[in-house]
């Protein structure tokens, strides 16, 4: 039997009726067997300063980086802010790529976002692939995941109800879940 593969998830969006926390919802819901996904909130997170690394790391970042270091892969939506990465998000990654435990290098990483506008995101997803390069968090390149005009694709209580984004985003944690198990098999086998 496979083992189940555990994927993080998280947003740049703060905001209580988020699209892309409710893509991140759908994402649950569409899930292939043998995956599990843990949707971490980050608005309890301090915004990076290195005084307060100084101090001590505050719990909340050592329990995020902890989540991280045990997930098999991560899974991002996030909304696009002024073409590019909320500072949500943004301090989320730097927390993480600080130290000596760096829980976030090697993971495969699925990105998608919801916007209401007619480009879904792609700005953002663009720049954020850029970030990743330095902390070696491994992205993929397809299938891509942008829910235009997010306004009409959710119901009123959240629930993603566009059929075409509800299969995007299913292939899309296909393909994570099947390069997680394939970079797995390549590590027990060296």
């Amino acid at each position: 039997m496979e083992k189940v593969i555990n994927i993080v998830g998280f947003t740049g969006s703060l905001r209580r009726n988020s699209y892309n926390k409710a893509a991140l919802n759908a994402a649950k819901e569409l899930l292939p067997a043998g995956a599990n996904l843990e949707i971490v909130d980050l608005s309890p997170i301090p915004f990076f300063n290195e005084d307060l690394e100084s101090e001590g790391v505050p719990e909340v970042v050592v329990q995020l980086k902890r989540k991280l270091d045990e997930a098999d892969a991560i899974l991002i939506s996030t909304p696009e802010y002024n073409y590019s990465i909320p500072p949500v998000l943004k301090n989320a990654l730097d927390w993480a790529s600080r130290g000596t435990e760096l829980p976030l290098s090697g993971k495969p990483l699925a990105i998608m976002s919801a916007s209401t506008g007619i480009f879904g995101g792609a700005r953002v997803q663009y720049h954020l692939r850029q970030v990743c390069v330095v902390l070696n968090l491994l992205p993929l390149n397809k299938p891509e995941v942008f829910i235009m005009s997010a306004h009409t694709k959710f119901d009123p209580s959240g629930k993603l109800i566009d059929e075409y984004s509800r299969n995007a985003i299913t292939k899309l944690l296909q393909a994570l879940v099947d390069k997680t198990r394939e970079m797995k098999e390549c590590q027990e086998r060296s």
